[in-house]
């Protein structure tokens, strides 16, 4: 397994360290269903800032099945997401409206809450079509096929955040780690 950093200040730092020149435009996918559940303690603001560090969000979705309160839907928007109300299985359109957005021009990196393998597929052709690739995954659960897939993986557990990061990113560290 590799090592685990883990802070809301530790992630900031971490994705800020990995943009290139410019601001990335970012595309956000919330998984609903799979991730926003009360034992995962997901904090939609919260990602929102990460990710703000590294980019802007273009584009900021929430997927919910039919089943989903009112004030779930409240929520969601008064955080400034679009809620999108699936009638059918949430991750195919998930999966279909993050498909148009890996051939869209005005997104360049594809931010997904979730921890379903299902969507490994979506990751990889990002990937393959240039675009970069973060993961906001929630244990236990996490499949390790979409671990591997991402560019950049945030793991939550117990309401904290926590980004795993390779041997490239231990030169320099020191010894506070």
């Amino acid at each position: 397994m590799k090592p685990m950093k883990s802070g809301f200040e530790s992630i900031r730092n971490y994705l800020g360290s990995k943009k290139e020149k410019g601001r990335r435009k970012i595309a956000l996918l919330v998984d609903g269903p799979n991730m926003l559940r009360k034992e995962f303690q997901i904090d939609l603001e919260e990602i929102r800032d990460v990710l703000k560090d590294y980019g802007s969000i273009k584009i900021g979705r929430v997927f919910l099945n039919q089943y989903a309160s009112d004030k779930l839907v409240e929520a969601i928007e008064t955080q400034g997401f679009e809620p999108i109300i699936c009638t059918s299985d949430v991750d195919v359109r998930l999966a279909v409206e993050g498909m148009e957005l890996v051939f869209s021009p005005v997104i360049d990196t594809i931010a997904l809450v979730t921890r379903d393998a299902d969507f490994k597929p979506l990751l990889s052709k990002a990937n393959e079509h240039g675009k970069e690739t973060i993961l906001f995954g929630a244990e236990p659960g996490l499949s390790i096929a979409l671990k591997n897939s991402a560019d950049y993986v945030i793991i939550l557990k117990e309401g904290v955040m926590e980004h795993e990061y390779d041997s490239r990113d231990l030169k320099g560290l020191g010894e506070e780690e």
